[in-house]
């Protein structure tokens, strides 16, 4: 059976990233798992977090015991003991957790972690850090990565696109990106913008907020345009 998104998660490990997302996943319904080798960091979270358990994550026999071997996903997220993340990423993928996300907070840790089995390696304050200096650069108002090179934004239309259809401006040609979507900044009929499916024949206005895809260098480009 396919996981769910709210299959149980065993969170292994509860600094700041693992309790926030921990506190996170049990707010949206999901039930939590949460271990932490350090029991004063437990008895912290016993009041907001249902199952909280002072535990060595680097002993597969307490893994074991605690039946993390029955969850489908797991998330490590200990912070600077790279050794016990290393250790610990490696026996959840010996116990056959077919979903193994770990926090990694360097390029030769990221490594490491995808060898020994994490399924999806995260670097919170690495990929924090890229994404503000994106939204410092011109006209990025929000900025997701979907991939290595692939990234969707939200901006404003440069001067020279704005007053004439889609299909006349030609994003797509001179920048290689493509308008999926545009938030009107004028109210109509006193309801409120929303954002809808831009078309060939959509005319942007200036101050219209639009989403636009395409690969990372060129959607910088798009946005720092005139």
């Amino acid at each position: 059976m396919a996981d769910t998104p709210n299959d149980p998660v065993v969170v292994i490990g509860l600094g700041r990233f693992g309790s926030a997302l921990a506190l996170e996943l049990t707010n949206r319904g999901t039930e939590v798992l949460g271990i932490d080798s350090r029991p004063k960091v437990v008895q912290a979270l016993s009041g907001s977090l249902p199952h909280v358990i002072t535990a060595d994550s680097t002993d597969i026999e307490a893994l074991r015991q605690l039946g993390v071997a029955e969850f489908h996903r797991a998330v490590v997220a200990i912070g600077t003991d790279i050794q016990a993340s290393i250790l610990t990423t490696s026996l959840l993928s010996e116990l056959g957790i077919p979903d193994i996300w770990a926090k990694a907070i360097s390029d030769q840790h990221r490594h490491i972690l995808t060898r020994v089995g994490a399924t999806k390696v995260v670097a919170p304050e690495h990929d924090m850090g890229e994404r503000v200096a994106h939204l410092l650069s011109g006209r990025i108002l929000d900025y997701v990565e979907v991939d290595a090179d692939f990234a969707v934004i939200k901006t404003t239309p440069p001067r020279d696109v704005v007053g004439r259809p889609l299909r006349e401006s030609r994003v797509r040609s001179r920048w290689g990106v493509t308008v999926v979507a545009v938030k009107p900044q004028a109210t109509l009929a006193g309801r409120r913008p929303e954002f809808t499916h831009a078309t060939a024949d959509t005319v942007l206005a200036h101050g219209d907020l639009i989403l636009v895809v395409g690969p990372i260098d060129s959607v910088e480009r798009f946005a720092t345009s005139d």
